[in-house]
């Protein structure tokens, strides 16, 4: 019997675009999306679809991605099925427009997973380069009621069970879970596949599943936010440069040291 692994991927802002297209409706409490920059799959969930495919590379599996958001950009979100995913799951409501924190996440997310039926293993990236919480992976577990294991750098599936070698500060440890499980990868799991010229055609062929909040039988009062986001903004950083002289470069010296003296810094 083929293995049903899930991956959750999250639609995300370019993390490596210039910091002068980073803007911020502090109105709203919003970041505002570029729109001459097109979003990416956030690189933690490429990670997790390369666990899933190597999990599919050693044994049958089917590969569904989930994902929540709004506005897709179809090209992006439907890398994972170039890469070698078998079902790409959009979840885009209206209701999604305001912003919709961890707990809504998870909740909305793990409706989704329950909808699409049974699954032996969940894996998603360790956090989302937008708001790095880290938050709604841990929340999904919850709500479904299995184990979850975090961070993890390998994970392989045998006899009912998943073992992941999972990062800790001086190295790695092995934790064991029976199936069904939910697991989080880091980047050290490696480079996730480029996509071939085949996967890209074959991907262009698929059609997504797109469900509403209503397909899942949620209103806007199960994801209302958790959360009270007082203010959203872009820090001012403001730097201050003093050029130290003198007729000598050891006078120069002696007026520095005097100076990071009177400030307390030697």
């Amino acid at each position: 019997m083929a293995l049903n692994i899930v991956v959750l991927a999250k639609q995300v802002i370019d993390p490596e675009m210039p910091a002068s297209a980073f803007q911020v409706d502090r109105e709203n409490k919003r970041v505002v999306t570029p729109g001459n920059i097109p979003p990416v799959v956030n690189g933690f969930d490429e990670n997790a679809v390369e666990a899933a495919l190597q999990i599919k590379d050693s044994q049958e599996s089917i590969v569904t991605v989930i994902s929540m958001g709004k506005a897709f950009a179809m090209d992006v979100m439907k890398k994972p099925l170039s890469m070698g995913a078998d079902e790409l799951v959009l979840v885009d409501d209206e209701t999604f427009e305001n912003p919709v924190d961890s707990y809504g996440t998870a909740q909305v997310l793990a409706a989704a997973v329950k909808k699409h039926g049974e699954f032996d293993l969940i894996i998603c990236g360790r956090q989302a380069s937008d708001w790095d919480n880290a938050q709604v992976p841990l929340g999904v577990a919850e709500i479904l009621g299995t184990a979850c294991i975090t961070i993890g750098r390998k994970v392989e599936v045998g006899d009912g069970k998943v073992a992941v070698e999972r990062i800790v500060p001086d190295g790695y440890e092995v934790i064991e879970a029976d199936l069904p499980a939910l697991v989080t990868v880091s980047n050290e799991l490696g480079q996730p596949r480029y996509p071939t010229l085949r996967g890209i055609l074959a991907a262009t062929r698929k059609k997504p599943t797109v469900w509403g909040a209503q397909d899942l039988g949620m209103d806007a009062a199960q994801i209302t936010p958790r959360l009270n986001l007082v203010d959203l903004f872009v820090p001012v950083s403001e730097t201050e440069c003093e050029m130290i002289e003198g007729d000598t470069e050891e006078e120069a010296g002696r007026n520095l040291a005097l100076k990071l003296r009177e400030a307390k810094l030697i």
